[in-house]
């Protein structure tokens, strides 16, 4: 019993030599290793480390890459175009010395003052450009100026500021209505252009295409003309020759051809037996 009890003092005195002598840091922290207030050491290194008890104390900090989301303010573009802007910070502590002598190692206070200065730089620059500038590929510049001076200006708390970027930029909805009015009203006129163009367009290809068809009607009527013409001579060779050959029947057939086309079916004519154009009906003439 009393060897279990020693073994386990034994072990309780290891444990708080290890608490009191050690202290571990990971590959994710940097230590910070102060005495009486003053940083008397700084340990990067993963592993076991020695410290004074009762006078020294530890500080851990993130050695890791942070993200900030900065709250979303409003700008006043170069054009007078109030904008939503939305963005965020990359950082990690750069000089953990630094870092705690100036905001006593506390990422809340870090965080305020990534703040206070990228919004500053943001609000400055910003203001001197124009919306349509802002929203386009030229944004990508603009921040690489901010987080360049941004960074410079950091420097001196321990903060490294890595990159700052703009997750959204939106226009305030007191605005949004505004603008959907002002772009649906150029979409209108522009439909308004695009159909009168096509209007114009339409009338050019009627105009073309009845001037076409006159053109075409005109040429059929020439040639059907001119083969009536040719028709009209052909027939009258024809009677001529048929003149020629049978001067009597062919007096007959010619007012056979005039009492079918002037005499109409069941119609009533009332004319003397002695008119020569009723010659074939009287039978003293057929003689």
């Amino acid at each position: 019993m009393k060897k279990i009890i020693t073994f386990l003092i034994i072990v309780l005195l290891i444990g708080l030599a290890y608490n009191f002598f050690f202290f571990p840091v990971d590959e994710t922290k940097t230590a910070v290793v102060k005495q009486f207030g003053e940083v008397v050491k700084v340990a990067k290194e993963p592993g076991l480390h020695t410290k004074i008890p009762f006078v020294q104390s530890v500080v851990y900090l993130e050695d890791r890459i942070l993200s900030y989301d900065i709250q979303p303010r409003k700008l006043i573009t170069s054009d007078k175009k109030h904008l939503l802007v939305n963005n965020y910070a990359l950082w990690k502590i750069g000089d953990p010395l630094k870092f705690v002598q100036s905001m006593s190692g506390q990422r809340s206070l870090a965080q305020t003052r990534i703040d206070d200065i990228v919004y500053s730089n943001l609000r400055n620059k910003l203001a001197s450009e124009t919306f349509n500038d802002i929203v386009s590929e030229k944004r990508v510049g603009y921040l690489d100026e901010i987080t360049k001076e941004s960074s410079n200006k950091l420097t001196e708390y321990g903060v490294q500021l890595i990159d700052v970027k703009i997750k959204r930029a939106d226009l305030p909805e007191e605005n949004e209505e505004a603008v959907y009015d002002r772009m649906s009203s150029g979409r209108e006129e522009k439909a308004k252009e695009i159909r009168a163009e096509g209007k114009k367009e339409s009338e050019i290809i009627k105009a073309e295409a009845e001037k076409e068809a006159k053109i075409i009607v005109a040429q059929a009527e020439k040639k059907a003309q001119g083969l009536r013409g040719e028709g009209d001579a052909q027939a009258l060779q024809i009677y001529s020759d048929a003149y020629s050959q049978d001067v009597e029947f062919y007096q007959f057939w010619r007012s056979l051809e005039s009492y079918k086309n002037s005499l109409e079916e069941k119609s009533t004519v009332i004319l003397s037996e002695d008119m020569e154009y009723l010659k074939y009906f009287n039978p003293k003439n057929t003689n």
